[in-house]
């Protein structure tokens, strides 16, 4: 019978992934890879991968439906969208947003408030949707978005706030969402960095209109390629699911008919009465849906998230209080009394005063094998594709432009055990401990190193 033969290869999977993937490794410091993030994964995965390609639904099904229910559950808000990516989450929020069904909707030229300091498909899909990003700077503490400067950010062409929760650590929430009630602004968080993370007690990614989520390998979960849209609002699931799937009217799932009670009911457009409502099209949209396989491995994975969280928090605070005899050279984190942060990464800022440069620390970690990341784009107007697009800029981007000069962050994800939190440790300190004494420094040589990212940004 086939459900024996089944049975059997899953048995020989998750036979064969505990002897592949979760044998334990020597670390040798300076030697092993230390990777700034990473999949962290057992034999469920991988089973629940295989189970999926033996039934051989390759598109989303039953596994995607019952990811979205978990996912939306586990956040806190009604609705979840899975999609291929979390910058596909984001180019669906802000598109939705803009469908001509919202009469208060975002129209070409309406200005969104958001931060140059960042990753680029947060802001990207404001521009492909010829929306104006307003530009304002952000806090040395946290990397998020200064909401004392949004009120001098607003004009009458403001209809929206986007903007990212920076490593994991919320941005102040309660000034963002009484601003945006306040003006009656559309708010969207860019959450794919801070899964987890809490303002007081609760979620972030269920404050917003919309918030988005990035399953990508390094990120809190993975399912390989992936992401999420998130919402309470199920009227905006619908539209964000159109322009998911081809811009159509209908919202049948895969292999389904007849949702609505009435396919060949419709007059839409200059349509024929009753043309089949799985054909019409009411967006110009995309198609970004994930596979089934993925979301049953990002089912796996959420099971896990609890512990993949409080895992990020600890080895964020070991970090966090073997560095701070160096707080006169670097600046740490400043955590908010208010959140409870997701950590994606631990920040370092170089002072300006410090005499040593982000290049020099970078340098010997890399060397020591530890893999260090800049804040993403450091500041996005800098770079070539965001040079000549319309925006405004409101004050000055002093500290955006400080984290692309003198910022970078260290991995704090689950992966990391106590001998590779070490080696971070005594390295960092090893560049650190001259300079605060005024000894000259002997910087390592970087080397080229792979990474358990699987091609991580």
């Amino acid at each position: 019978m086939w459900q024996d033969l089944h049975k059997e290869i899953l048995e020989k999977v998750r036979e064969y992934s505990q002897a592949r993937h979760l044998q334990p490794r020597e670390f040798v410091p300076g030697v092993t890879p230390v990777p700034y993030a990473g999949r962290v994964f057992d034999d469920s995965e991988v089973t629940a991968a295989v189970d999926t390609v033996l039934d051989f639904w390759l598109t989303l099904g039953p596994q995607g439906e019952a990811f979205e229910i978990e996912l939306a559950k586990a956040v806190g808000v009604r609705e979840a969208l899975l999609t291929n990516s979390g910058s596909s989450a984001n180019l669906l929020a802000v598109s939705a947003l803009t469908s001509s069904s919202l009469p208060d909707g975002l129209r070409p030229g309406d200005e969104v408030i958001t931060v140059a300091a960042g990753f680029p498909t947060t802001v990207a899909p404001l521009v492909q949707n010829g929306l104006v990003p307003v530009f304002i700077d952000v806090e040395p503490g946290t990397a998020n978005l200064r909401a004392d400067l949004l009120e001098r950010a607003r004009s009458p062409k403001t209809k929206a706030v986007v903007a990212a929760h920076a490593l994991g650590h919320p941005f102040d929430l309660d000034a963002v969402t009484d601003f945006c009630q306040k003006h009656d602004l559309w708010l969207i968080e860019d959450n794919c960095d801070a899964l987890g993370a809490e303002w007081r007690g609760k979620r972030t990614g269920s404050f917003g209109d919309f918030a988005t989520q990035s399953f990508y390998p390094p990120h809190h979960l993975t399912m390989g390629e992936g992401g999420a849209v998130l919402t309470n609002t199920p009227r905006l699931r619908r539209l964000a699911e159109s322009f998911r799937d081809w811009g159509r009217d209908c919202w049948c799932p895969s292999g389904k008919d007849n949702t609505c009670g009435k396919r060949f009911g419709w007059k839409m457009g200059d349509l024929p009465e009753g043309y089949d409502h799985k054909y019409i099209y009411r967006h110009l949209g995309y198609n970004l849906k994930p596979l089934d396989m993925q979301a049953a491995i990002g089912r796996q994975q959420l099971i896990k998230l609890d512990r993949f969280v409080a895992a990020r928090r600890e080895n964020h605070a070991y970090l966090m209080e073997a560095l701070r005899p160096f707080e006169g050279l670097i600046h740490l984190p400043e955590p908010d009394p208010r959140a409870n942060a997701s950590w994606f990464g631990f920040l370092v800022i170089v002072r300006d005063h410090a005499p040593i440069s982000r290049h020099d620390i970078i340098r010997h970690l890399e060397s020591r094998k530890i893999q260090t990341r800049p804040l993403f784009a450091g500041n996005l107007l800098r770079h070539p594709a965001f040079q000549n697009i319309e925006h405004r800029v409101v004050g000055d981007l002093r500290m955006t432009d400080k984290i692309m000069n003198d910022a970078f962050f260290m991995g704090v994800y689950p992966g990391l055990t106590k001998p590779m939190l070490d080696h971070m440790v005594n390295s960092m300190r090893e560049v650190l401990e001259p300079a605060a004494t005024g000894k000259s420094v002997r910087i390592g040589m970087p080397t080229i190193q792979g990474t358990a990212c699987q091609g991580a940004a």
